[in-house]
């Protein structure tokens, strides 16, 4: 029916569900042939997750868990102006059971934003999800991600502790403030260009547009991101401005991809890791950047030990 399991298991709990005729309780156990009926409050009619005939790369999947490489562009899950064209939309579609989570964000264990690439787990039990959220909680998940950045930062590694609040006015944005809450973001410059850097950067914290916020604040914003822009291009004075231009019209998005994550499995233990190269949507930016002889390999972060995190 397109519910997810807590708009389900509500509905059973209200006793709106009934089998053969009789109100039936969470544990029942149909057998063929029951008739299920339920009856749906007409003052809060339910939204459905509709689903999305949207094609995903699915690089690991058990009775557990999936884990996704999410297009730039695909929003994670339901909200307004996107009910039915989201990553939970497409995985209804094909068929992936998914663990209770959130109103409208079944399975959903940690986020992208939306015009952000990469690499996403996916809960398939309300188990998994359990240990998986309380795996990142207690930072026991590595997310690693790539960027561009603008100009260049002043040591390559470098540890960003900045609290991270919403903005009072503007409540889609984020802001540094220290009445907000802790957050911790590692950067290290992997390719220096003429007017960015590529940066590898790990969370240890989660906080909403947690990357990008970072390196606005300290003056290296992603490369084409719409509301962290800290000028854009316009940063970059004399000569070189030529080239930031060029590599912002090379450029169809925010600059930024998640490019590693790696986890222990919530049902066996095991370790598990997962990579994803430099997206190639963002080749263009890459070869704009300076970077022409990482552009003609298949593998640029590999080539530059991006996932060796002792470099």
């Amino acid at each position: 029916m397109g519910l997810s399991r807590t708009q389900a298991a509500r509905l059973v709990a209200r006793g709106a569900v009934s089998v053969n005729g009789t109100t039936a309780r969470a544990s029942r156990l149909l057998t063929l042939s029951d008739q299920v009926v339920v009856r749906f409050p007409e003052h809060e009619p339910p939204r459905t997750l509709q689903p999305a005939p949207i094609p995903l790369s699915v690089l690991f999947e058990d009775e557990h868990l999936a884990v996704i490489d999410k297009p730039a562009g695909l929003v994670v899950h339901p909200a307004p102006g996107h009910w039915n064209d989201t990553l939970v939309n497409a995985l209804v579609a094909r068929g992936t059971t998914l663990s209770g989570g959130a109103e409208g964000r079944p399975g959903i264990v940690h986020r992208l934003d939306r015009d952000t690439s990469g690499l996403m787990v996916v809960a398939k039990t309300d188990l998994a999800h359990r240990r998986l959220a309380a795996a990142i909680a207690t930072r026991r998940v590595h997310r690693g991600y790539a960027a561009l950045s603008w100009g260049h930062l002043d040591q390559s590694a470098r540890t960003i502790q900045a609290a991270i609040a919403r903005h009072p006015q503007d409540r889609k944005r984020m802001i540094v403030t220290p009445e907000g809450r802790p957050a911790r973001t590692d950067a290290r410059v992997i390719a220096r260009f003429e007017v960015a850097d590529l940066l590898r950067l790990e969370l240890h914290t989660g906080r909403t547009h947690q990357i990008r916020v970072h390196l606005e604040h300290i003056g290296h914003p992603v490369v084409d991101d719409p509301v962290y822009a800290g000028g854009g291009s316009r940063r970059i004075t004399g000569p070189l401005r030529r080239r930031a231009e060029a590599l912002e019209r090379a450029t169809p998005r925010q600059a930024l991809h998640a490019a590693v994550l790696a986890f222990r499995h919530p049902a066996s233990g095991a370790a598990l890791e997962f990579r994803s190269e430099w997206p190639a949507d963002l080749r263009e930016s890459l070869l704009a950047a300076g970077g022409e002889d990482l552009v003609a390999r298949p593998d640029p972060l590999s080539y530059l030990l991006f996932f060796n995190r002792d470099g």
